[in-house]
């Protein structure tokens, strides 16, 4: 056999500032065929995991881009291209190949495109008729007609924290290996659920559905189970959540798997989406609470969603309601850091912060701060997977601890403070950048975890996105969208 392997992701926010360029790709991860012998980080892990199922095999691996970019607004063509013909020139040079594993996000656009993956999946079908092209996709995919049509097996993550990259990887390896040798025909069919939402796996019913649709795979014909939950901040005629079923050789199968998927899905519409807390009722919640820490979640400044992560909103009102014991982050602020470093650690200094990318990130703010620490190369893991942090700045203002970096990142995990020297277990509240994927790792050290309706570029109000591209044909945009 022999297996190609590439990589190219971001998820693109069409209400975002921020355009996706060169820059945004080189301090995310490019690796022109070398990237499995670099360290395996969050976007390098399926291809990594990908050779080393080959290199067991005895297979023949060529290893082709791996580009990765921090979400923000949409790509700019000529990169995207570049990419993308970067490719197709080595899946060419490559000659006949049997098998194509592709780690893609799935809600990828660039200027002329407003399908990446789709368009990337069909040349690669183009080149290579006859070989099983594999696609592994973020759970927030557009999941379109080009991807369904042009791939022979497509598997998303399951869980949301995405803290299951590797096991899906295994996944999608072991699936196209077993369709290349031909023991199974994978027939995939999808069911458009008509809702869109945020789906957080880790309690309530939506543990529940997970574990039972995983236990359903690998029986009884069925390959391969993913619900592809959508970007709802991509303006794009397919947004919204659907239903993925594979099963072996059996179209009619699959579409009553999907079928039956979605809908029971749409079912625990109403205990899925529940309504958050503004910024002041949040801050009420906290003040009554008597043991700490705190966990509270700027959710609409998530870096992972396409915002700047510069909102000042959140941090204003604590510190108008003159609250102290508070450790705040990460903010993207280069300028910040910048001076920062350039002060160094003691010293105090008037700084302004945050606000800089527009009027989502709100004014920024006039501080008199102190440089508790600076450090360069820090990672935090997101799941068991390292995400780089840049250069890091611990500033403390009014007894409100704040880590600012360079790299922009939504906030994972506690050691992006710890590293620091911040005890977040001597804090009474702790407020990260982030809409979900902090739970994996903040959940196990709060005494209560408060997601907050901030204002921002991915807020949570998915009755009232402004799309001009996706019908408003969805729940909870209206009652019933199947009437």
């Amino acid at each position: 056999m022999k297996i190609f392997i590439a990589g190219l992701s971001t998820e693109t926010n069409s209400f975002s500032p921020l355009p996706t360029g060169m820059l945004s790709f080189e301090e995310g991860s490019i690796h022109h065929g070398n990237a499995t012998s670099d360290v395996v980080h969050y976007w390098t892990a399926p291809l990594h995991i990908w050779r080393k199922q080959a290199v067991a095999r005895d297979w023949t691996v060529v290893e082709s881009l791996s580009a990765h970019a921090q979400p923000a607004g949409p790509t700019v063509r000529a990169v995207y291209e570049g990419f993308r013909d970067e490719i197709l020139s080595d899946l060419k040079t490559a000659g006949p190949v049997d098998i194509i594993l592709l780690a893609l996000h799935g809600a990828m656009m660039a200027d002329g495109y407003e399908d990446c993956e789709g368009d990337l999946i069909a040349h690669c079908r183009r080149l290579a008729p006859d070989a099983v092209i594999g696609g592994l996709l973020d759970p927030h995919c557009h999941l379109t007609e080009a991807m369904l049509d042009n791939a022979s097996l497509l598997v998303a993550f399951k869980e949301y924290p995405h803290v299951d990259v590797p096991e899906r990887a295994d996944d999608l390896f072991r699936l196209a290996a077993a369709t290349a040798e031909g023991s199974i025909k994978p027939v995939m069919r999808d069911y458009d659920c008509r809702m869109i939402l945020a789906m957080p796996t880790p309690s309530g019913v939506m543990r529940t559905f997970v574990d039972a649709m995983a236990a359903r795979e690998g029986k009884n014909g069925i390959l391969s189970l993913s619900i592809a939950h959508g970007f709802p901040w991509g303006d794009h005629p397919r947004t919204g959540t659907r239903a993925l079923a594979i099963c072996d050789g059996n179209g009619e199968q699959a579409e009553a798997m999907a079928q039956e998927l979605g809908e029971s899905l749409y079912a625990l519409r109403s205990e899925l989406n529940r309504p958050l807390p503004d910024i002041e009722q949040a801050l009420d919640m906290a003040e009554a609470e008597t043991e700490g820490p705190i966990v509270m979640a700027d959710v609409s400044d998530n870096a992972g969603g396409g915002a700047p992560s510069d909102a000042t909103f959140l941090l204003r009102a604590i510190l108008a309601r003159g609250l102290t014991s508070v450790a705040s982050g990460i903010f993207w602020d280069p300028i910040a850091v910048r001076i920062c470093r350039e002060a160094g650690e003691g010293a105090t200094l008037p700084l302004r912060l945050g606000g800089k990318c527009g009027a989502m990130s709100g004014d920024p703010l006039d501080l008199v701060v102190t440089v508790r620490k600076c450090a360069s190369g820090l990672t935090q893991r997101f799941g068991t997977l390292p995400a780089p942090l840049g250069e890091t700045v611990w500033i403390e203002t009014q007894g409100v601890d704040i880590v600012i970096n360079d790299v922009r990142t939504q906030t994972f995990h506690p050691e992006a403070f710890e590293q620091l020297g911040i005890d977040l277990s001597k804090r009474a509240l702790v407020c990260v950048k982030s809409s979900n994927h902090y739970q994996a790792g903040f959940n196990p050290i709060a005494s209560r975890v408060i997601a907050v309706a901030t204002p921002g570029a991915i807020t949570p109000d998915f009755a009232n996105i402004p799309y001009t591209r996706r019908a408003r044909n969805y729940w909870p945009a209206i009652e019933d969208p199947f009437a």
